[in-house]
């Protein structure tokens, strides 16, 4: 709707974890890096934290897409090959596992079906096991590294949990044959405390928290977003609105970019272009999950009254 009042080529705050806007905040690079490193180290299991909204599933997307970076290879993610060409540091065959709250059959049933393993339709769980080895077993003889990411893995059974160790067992005299990323709200935590998977807890060699954007970092996630959406100016937002942008949000990236797409759309109906403290004021009003303690004002801006607005400017546009 406001793409063309301001000039954008494409929604600058989308939802979509679209890796072409990756911001490389210092906790975000710090994730990456330990990703890559462990990865790379052939370390059996991987853990990442991160509250709801702090960009696990971008962060899992972009390490993805730069693992095979300088690797002469192809890389399996999802159902399209990528081929990256290089010839030094390990190559991956990599599996993306999106929502893993699967029953242990159908856990491996997934990670036959991203390896590519051919399976009969009646194939039980022992001839599931024995095609994943051989698929396995393949990639190293292929020089090839074998490795899943998981996401949302807080809502894992106990059960699947336990076949995924199991199938970290397999391993040649050098290293695992499969290597596992876990990426999941801080509950996973709680999950990986109970007893009967412990000795996965213990293989986790390499974990991260991720944090959200810093107050220092915040102006330069806006630009870095604008400019992807091919903003032809500096910034839409001033100052003051940046710093209050980021006290509402808490650094939250979910939450910064629904504030700041609501933001826009309210410049967008009063026809300014540049986004003020009020529009952000107005904009976390109609958004339940912003911190509103601070705020000295009673009444706000609803959603009735966001979408009235935005109607009156459209009908004058017309």
């Amino acid at each position: 709707m406001y793409l063309q009042h301001f000039g954008l080529r494409e929604p600058p705050f989308s939802l979509t974890p679209d890796t072409s806007f990756f911001f490389s905040c210092s906790s975000y690079q710090e994730a990456l890096n330990t990703l890559l490193v462990a990865a790379r180290n052939g370390e059996g299991f991987i853990k990442i934290t991160g509250e709801v909204g702090t960009g696990k599933t971008l962060l899992c997307r972009k390490f993805l897409a730069t693992l095979n970076q300088g690797c002469q290879s192809t890389t399996l993610i999802g159902t399209q090959d990528q081929a990256v060409d290089a010839p030094s540091a390990p190559r991956f065959i990599t599996a993306y596992i999106p929502n893993p709250y699967l029953e242990p059959r159908s856990l491996l049933l997934a990670l036959a079906g991203e390896f590519r393993v051919p399976l009969d339709k009646d194939t039980d769980q022992h001839q599931l096991l024995k095609g994943l080895t051989r698929a396995l077993l393949d990639c190293a003889r292929n020089g090839q590294r074998a490795l899943v990411c998981l996401d949302e893995a807080q809502a894992m059974p106990l059960e699947s949990m336990e076949v995924l160790r199991l199938l970290t067992n397999l391993e040649t005299e050098k290293r695992k044959l499969l290597q596992v990323v876990l990426f999941g709200q801080p509950e996973l935590n709680e999950r990986l405390r109970h007893h009967s998977i412990r000795q996965l807890r213990q293989r986790i060699s390499f974990q991260y928290n991720l944090q959200g954007v810093r107050k220092d970092e915040m102006e330069r996630y806006l630009r870095h977003r604008l400019a992807v959406a091919q903003y032809p100016g500096e910034t839409l937002f001033g100052r003051g609105a940046v710093g209050k942008l980021h006290r509402i949000t808490g650094g939250t990236p979910r939450l910064v970019n629904i504030v700041a797409h609501k933001a826009l759309m309210l410049a967008f109906g009063e026809g300014r272009q540049q986004v003020s403290p009020k529009h952000i004021r107005d904009a976390a009003a109609d958004t339940p999950e912003t911190r509103r303690d601070w705020l000295p004002w009673a009444l706000a801006l609803t959603g009735a009254a966001l979408i009235a607005s935005l109607g009156s400017a459209w009908v004058a546009l017309q």
